[in-house]
């Protein structure tokens, strides 16, 4: 085995997007992109391909109680802690082929050059899918990586359903995937992740990373609503519980938040469900979901607090009953200045187009990053669209940065 030189290693281009474009066969949506929810049947089938390539690559895979999966290369001295590459493998419900996965499968791809070459590192690198990170069909999101950094009780998350009443450790032992790995987090050395920009900055600019310094600080709420059934012909408006009406009325008031705080403030009500659903007939319960972001913690809670003393006005002028049943945060981070400066030492060296930036969506690295050092590698998506079907990347302005992940993890895992 040799070691390796300095800004030299570059990864097999054509594989990497040869293993993307299998991975865009498992699960594929209505048009050109994926519809993977986490341990659905697809997500099964994608994990065992993930899991063939590793072993097929000399890694020694295992996986933890709540589906995570760790694939590990041995480093030359058995003593050091690891360092993981990683990102996420499941998709939104009509999502693209690349959010997310191209981070796992840049992991693989850093193991499989390195098979290559040839080149030992002192360190062992591990390359991790974490389960559930768009908490599509289990909510939150990034689930397995707040589990697996304590932020989660795992008995909790195993108890949680979908709205089908399926629960995800039923479903987990069902894919086959229900593990007996853990880990202390003191023995992990340091966290990397590779992730397109889901923003348009980095392709209007023409840059090729983003070094991300933290992320938006982001509030999310699910609310019930209960209201009466009732006929929507004969019965006055007087005497209404209309659920639907105060959903509605949350949706549009949320929404002005967001618009108050431009430009950097968000606000969403991305979900809705409601019941009975059906015409003629007025709503009897609706649930929906709060979601408000900024790049400041304290004007996000500030529009937190906003979007939530609006749920009284709602209540009362739909004469329903209205509770917060579900609340969680995530963003509020600052990433690990060491690995800052290793990933601008790295783009300089090699010549690499980069800038320091925020990321306003949500990653896995947030709760990696409370535990143990954490960086972000942002590469470009095609006019920033994301979690759609028609997200689309280039191997000419995202290779750049996967090599800047290569040669950065080299270079930790040889300290």
């Amino acid at each position: 085995m040799q070691t390796p030189q300095q800004n030299t290693l570059e990864i097999n281009p054509i594989r990497l997007w040869e293993t993307l474009g299998v991975s865009a066969t498992i699960g594929p949506g209505i048009s050109s992109g994926l519809s993977r929810l986490a341990l659905s049947d697809d997500d099964k089938q994608m994990r065992n391909q993930f899991v063939a390539w590793c072993e097929a690559a000399g890694c020694t895979v295992s996986f933890d109680a709540v589906g995570n999966i760790f694939a590990r290369r041995d480093g030359t001295d058995p003593t050091l802690s690891p360092v993981m590459i990683g990102s996420h493998l499941d998709t939104q419900i009509a999502g693209g082929r690349y959010d997310g996965i191209l981070g796992v499968l840049s992991g693989l791809e850093v193991v499989r050059t390195l098979n290559d070459l040839g080149i030992e590192t002192k360190r062992p690198i591990e390359v991790v899918s974490w389960t559930n990170e768009e908490g599509v069909r289990f909510q939150p999101p990034m689930m397995g990586a707040g589990a697996f950094c304590g932020i989660h009780d795992t008995d909790w998350v195993l108890s949680q359903e979908d709205e089908n009443g399926c629960v995800f450790g039923e479903e987990l032992q069902r894919i086959g995937y229900a593990g007996a790995r853990t880990v202390d987090l003191k023995n992990i050395d340091s966290y990397f992740e590779l992730h397109i920009e889901q923003g348009p900055i980095l392709d209007d600019e023409g840059i090729h990373v983003g070094i991300v310094t933290g992320g938006y600080t982001s509030f999310g709420a699910e609310v019930l609503i209960k209201g009466e059934n009732a006929h929507s012909g004969p019965t006055p408006m007087r005497d209404r519980k209309d659920a639907l009406v105060a959903a509605s009325i949350i949706i549009a008031e949320v929404n002005k938040v967001g618009w108050d705080y431009e430009p950097l403030g968000r606000t969403t009500c991305a979900r809705l469900e409601v019941s009975p659903n059906k015409y003629g007939i007025i709503a009897d319960h609706a649930k929906v979901t709060i979601d408000v972001r900024h790049p400041d913690a304290t004007v996000a809670r500030e529009m937190y607090q906003s979007a939530l003393s609006l749920l009284p006005v709602a209540s009362k002028q739909s004469r329903t009953d209205l509770e917060v049943i579900k609340e969680w945060s995530f963003g509020d981070v600052s990433f690990s200045d060491d690995l800052i400066n290793l990933i601008r030492t790295v783009s300089a060296d090699i010549n690499v187009s980069h800038k320091h930036m925020l990321s306003a969506a949500g990653h896995d690295a947030y709760h990696l990053s409370k535990a143990v050092p954490t960086a972000m590698i942002f590469t470009p998506c095609l006019d920033g669209v994301t979690h759609n079907e028609g997200e689309h990347i280039e191997p000419d302005y995202t290779i750049p940065g996967v090599n800047v992940l290569l040669n950065s993890v080299v270079r930790r895992a040889n300290s």
